[in-house]
């Protein structure tokens, strides 16, 4: 496994030493390759973030200027995948927090426990072997992470895999194909009879379809939308019990 990469963003230099050291002593303690990096402010760190810098990037929701919040949905535009963790005194924006997808968030004071055995859930998950979908693809099969794909498509007997990163894998199948293998995973629905979306890539759901990390909309259909409505609601509050 390569070196675990952390962006710490808190504009309190007393609790960026604290949480610095919590990891040092982590990486000591654990034997784990990582590396950090601070920051006292998040427009610093938005303004120096490419994709793929940072695994984690803990930040402070309350902060001068651009609040943790703000810089998330900034984050997002650059990362689609990256874990987001915020650090508040507060759990009021738990359900903000879903719109950007965090991973979690920490109630201060930031605590050496509270912390490792965070840290040990991401470092688990990691390392979990990553499971996904085989599609033939042109003339060549293609492996897709479950976890990349925002929604899948089916028009004129081609599917198309349209994936976090914006990009789209076609095939020539049909829904059927491959409908009843994503639909036993409890992150994606059938939200019309063209269309599967994975609901960690919802962004929001209105009246005209959901809005999905990449921008694009999907229809929903008029008989499915109280369903996936409910099932939207689900995935933002009792997921984040389960964690």
């Amino acid at each position: 496994m390569s070196a675990l990469k952390i962006a710490i963003c808190d504009d309190d230099s007393r609790e960026l030493a604290k949480i610095s050291s919590f990891i040092d002593a982590y990486r000591q303690e654990k034997n784990v390759l990582l590396t950090y990096k601070t920051f006292q402010s998040a427009a610093e760190l938005v303004s120096t973030m490419e994709s793929g810098d940072y695994d984690i990037l803990l930040l402070d929701i309350l902060m001068p200027g651009l609040s943790g919040i703000q810089a998330a949905y900034e984050i997002r535009e650059i990362d689609k995948v990256a874990k987001i963790v915020f650090l508040t005194s507060s759990p009021e924006f738990a359900v903000e927090s879903y719109q950007v997808k965090a991973s979690n968030y920490i109630l201060k004071p930031v605590s050496r426990e509270k912390l490792f055995h965070l840290l040990d859930e991401l470092i688990s998950e990691e390392q979990k072997p990553q499971e996904g979908l085989t599609i033939k693809a042109q003339k060549d099969l293609a492996f897709i992470l479950f976890s990349r794909i925002a929604f899948v498509e089916v028009m004129h007997k081609t599917l198309y895999f349209h994936l976090a990163d914006g990009s789209v894998r076609a095939a020539h199948s049909t829904l059927a194909a491959v409908e009843d293998k994503l639909l036993s995973r409890p992150e994606f629905i059938k939200v019309h009879r063209s269309y599967l979306v994975n609901l960690w890539h919802i962004s929001e759901i209105g009246p005209q379809g959901l809005i999905v990390t990449t921008g694009k909309t999907v229809p929903v259909s008029r008989l499915l939308y109280k369903k996936v409505r409910e099932q939207y609601m689900d995935h933002l509050f009792v997921e984040k019990e389960l964690k």
